[in-house]
């Protein structure tokens, strides 16, 4: 599958693109702990049964699951900012249907519509790689890639202090308010990337995967109130197996699948998947158990007896920390590579969970188990993008860093669901009332160590860093995705994009032509003029140049199969330079 680009220009990224980006990925990540401070009272607040009164929960991460790779796919095919907005705009409407009712259907509808959102954050991901150079795209990737966390741990005191004060559907107004504050933002400060794949939206693969998504998401979260061993429960399982096979059979036969899976099945993509799932496990079981260990009364012995506005302060270092650590992601992953992150952050996050189940008597000691865990979870999330990049086409971003998003939210329900049999099978009854035990949180720790550690598997499994002589690079456009596959196969053609008075050139569209005229390649000339574009195949082509403000230019080149790329200087509107050998 080809990737293009459109021939408008499109504006300059300015400075505020990233902490933009940042900010909405921080706000849909907000809708996923939107309600966990009321979530004990939703059956009183909706007037129906626990069992039904999960569905508010349950909504949003079905449709979050859903969404993430669709709309990063609709991304890379017609527009990642059109698609980013379309997934805020979509989430502000739901969160204006939760807010003016307080009907169980309704409400579940609202909140499915708030989970759509979730698409947003692979979107912000490819807007990066195709509008920043790669010395700032680390940091900024490493950001974006957090806001999942960020904006789980800062909700928690935020929505606290606006449950305990107001009325609970003022969470809805403030989350349709920072998702407007997001759409205005990103309307201002984020261009449209010129990068395009080519194909059409796969819309029987789409509802292919939305089916076996909810099929296998659905009895994982509600398989504690149905049985894990009931009927339904398996049904769904065997159903959902059977779809998904289904799906992949038929994507591999689709000329331009939602999901390329030969490219998922690369080493590097499957082991970056499934160290994600692991990493999402790990996450989930701190923000499940330290709440509720800081809520719980002293009288059991061990609860820390304080109000959900202190707990959710007392969490809320998690999230501050998993985004202070987006620059130390950056230095470390420049000298070292992705890899050697994923694996130190995987490493600390053993080391908190470890120090945690003899670190549970004082609020204090919450707050040290949460830095911690947010500078591991911090560092391995940020890790998680520039492994898939650098991995993948650049066709390909959107859909790629949706199903590595899809993968963390698959480890958080599982983490959901096993950590909440858990303390439900280790909960003492209290006046008829299930607490939660010591015991139970402590064997949720070591849960989450035991997740890491597999994660820390197939980690070590991921490709090591390419020597010197083949630098790693983590490509944050179309050109820098030329260059990598011009490395992998090491041959190409390369050069600079020169005007008629021999100045560089900037953002020019090079396009590389074989002899039946047909397109083999397409890059973007970086900000000193370089480009380099890769060839398929030995033989001559023809090299066109185009650029705001200058004439279109054709140049014949000749690649003769070498190891050593040629040089190929082209220079806009008039002048052309042979290919030298």
């Amino acid at each position: 599958m080809t990737h293009t680009t459109t021939d408008q220009p499109t504006r300059r990224p300015g400075g505020a693109i990233v902490p933009v980006l940042a900010f909405a990925g921080i706000v849909v990540a907000v809708m996923q702990t939107l309600l966990v401070p009321v979530i004990k009272d939703l059956p009183e607040l909706l007037g129906t049964a626990p069992s039904n009164a999960t569905w508010v929960m349950t909504s949003t991460l079905l449709a979050g699951a859903v969404a993430t790779p669709i709309m990063g796919r609709l991304g890379d095919l017609y527009g990642k900012r059109k698609m980013l907005l379309a997934s805020l705009s979509v989430m502000v409407v739901g969160s204006l249907i939760a807010g003016f009712t307080s009907e169980l259907l309704v409400m579940i509808v609202g909140r499915a519509l708030q989970g759509f959102a979730m698409g947003a954050i692979p979107l912000g991901i490819g807007l990066m790689r195709d509008m920043l150079p790669r010395e700032k795209l680390g940091e900024a990737m490493a950001l974006m890639s957090s806001s999942i966390g960020v904006g789980g741990g800062l909700a928690l005191p935020v929505a606290a202090l606006v449950a305990q004060h107001a009325d609970w559907h003022a969470l809805f107004f403030l989350a349709a308010g920072l998702g407007a504050v997001a759409i205005i933002l990103t309307l201002v400060a984020v261009p449209e990337s010129p990068m395009r794949a080519e194909g059409t939206f796969d819309g029987l693969g789409a509802a292919g995967l939305s089916a076996g998504l909810v099929l296998f998401l659905l009895p994982i979260t509600k398989g504690s109130d149905w049985g894990w061993t009931s009927t339904t429960t398996l049904g769904l399982f065997a159903a959902s197996a059977v779809v998904l096979l289904l799906w992949g059979v038929m994507e591999l036969r689709v000329k331009a699948p939602l999901v390329d899976l030969r490219t998922t099945a690369r080493r590097s993509v499957l082991f970056t998947n499934l160290a994600s799932i692991m990493v999402g496990v790990s996450f989930y079981v701190v923000s499940l158990v330290l709440p509720q260990l800081l809520q719980l009364p002293k009288a059991t012995g061990y609860g820390l007896g304080q109000s959900m506005v202190v707990a959710g302060l007392c969490v809320a270092p998690l999230g501050l920390t998993m985004m202070f650590t987006a620059p130390v992601y950056a230095r470390i992953s420049a000298k070292y590579g992705p890899k050697v992150t994923l694996i130190l952050g995987m490493l600390i996050i053993a080391i908190g969970y470890g120090a945690g189940l003899g670190l549970m008597s004082a609020a204090w000691q919450t707050i040290v188990i949460s830095v911690v865990l947010g500078a591991g979870i911090g560092l391995a999330y940020s890790s998680l993008p520039a492994l898939i990049v650098g991995s993948v086409p650049a066709s390909e971003t959107g859909a790629a860093n949706g199903l590595n998003t899809l993968m963390r939210s698959i480890g958080t329900s599982v983490s959901s669901a096993v950590i909440g049999m858990v303390l439900a099978n280790t909960a003492n009854n209290v006046g008829g009332l299930e607490v939660p035990t010591m015991h139970g949180f402590r064997v949720s720790f070591l849960i989450a160590t035991g997740a890491v550690a597999i994660g820390l598997l197939f980690a070590l499994l991921l490709p090591g860093r390419r020597p010197a002589t083949k630098p790693q690079l983590r490509a944050s456009s179309e050109e820098d995705a030329a260059l990598e596959r011009a490395q992998e196969v090491l041959r190409g053609f390369r050069g600079r994009v020169l005007d008629a008075d021999g100045g560089t050139v900037a953002r020019a569209k090079v396009t590389l032509i074989d002899r039946r005229g047909r397109q083999a390649g397409a890059t973007l000339s970086e900000a000193d003029g370089s480009y380099v574009i890769a060839v398929p195949a030995e033989g001559a082509y023809v090299l066109a140049a185009r650029a705001p403000g200058h004439g279109p230019l054709a140049s014949s080149a000749t690649h003769h199969g070498d190891d050593r790329p040629v040089e190929l200087d082209l220079a806009l509107p008039s002048e052309t330079v042979p290919a030298q050998a």
